[in-house]
């Protein structure tokens, strides 16, 4: 091989792994997940991650929480109420059976977070009782209702909030939860109701 062939050969090479690793930034996934069982699981990976919005609120231990920020663990954001009187008790029970299924390392690197859509009744002290029943480590967070229907939004799971006038009232709101990837973009959502073998087996080769 020449000289001339030589230089040409590396710059080829030095080109295909610079386009790898924008193709690998682009798409943000491992190479061996399945499209196919992650559908099948309730996984919709985005294809590019989105940023999250700089706001600040509060988690049950009355602390500030960037949400900008949550960076370091694998967060699945779901919004919902403590005042809930049925999807939301079955999604956490739904997501503790999740992670009791996750081998322990794996188990440890996610972490849900109950962002509530009704912060009129849910104060940080009404969040960690209600959160303390499901035993599991949930974090939960609540806040400015505009600064909620702001993170909801950015996420792709918006909510109808509530006039709060009746002492009974109820929010309408989705089941679907927001992937947040360690470094603190989003990744894609999960589908509710959720589908708790195959998610729990299909979330290992993405939060490993």
């Amino acid at each position: 091989m020449t000289r001339i062939q030589k230089t040409v050969f590396i710059s080829l090479a030095l080109v295909a792994l610079i386009v790898g690793l924008a193709l690998s930034r682009v798409f943000d996934r491992p190479a061996d997940l399945d499209p196919a069982r992650l559908v099948e699981a309730g996984i919709v990976l985005l294809p590019q991650a989105r940023t999250l919005p700089e706001l600040s609120l509060i988690n049950q231990d009355g602390e500030a929480v960037q949400v900008d920020q949550l960076t370091g663990r694998w967060s699945l954001l779901f919004f919902g109420y403590t005042f809930c009187p049925d999807i939301c008790p079955t999604t956490l029970v739904d997501l503790r059976r999740v992670k009791e299924m996750l081998p322990v390392e794996l188990a440890e690197r996610l972490q849900p977070i109950l962002v509530s859509v009704d912060p009129q009744r849910d104060t940080p002290e009404q969040l960690k009782q209600y959160l303390s029943y499901f035993k599991s480590g949930f974090q939960g967070l609540t806040g400015p209702l505009a600064d909620i229907q702001k993170l909801a939004n950015s996420v792709g799971i918006p909510f109808i909030p509530a006039d709060g006038k009746s002492e009974n009232y109820t929010v309408d709101h989705s089941g679907n939860l927001a992937i947040i990837g360690p470094d603190g973009r989003q990744r894609g959502f999960i589908r509710g109701p959720l589908k708790v073998e195959q998610l729990a087996e299909q979330l290992q080769p993405l939060i490993r």
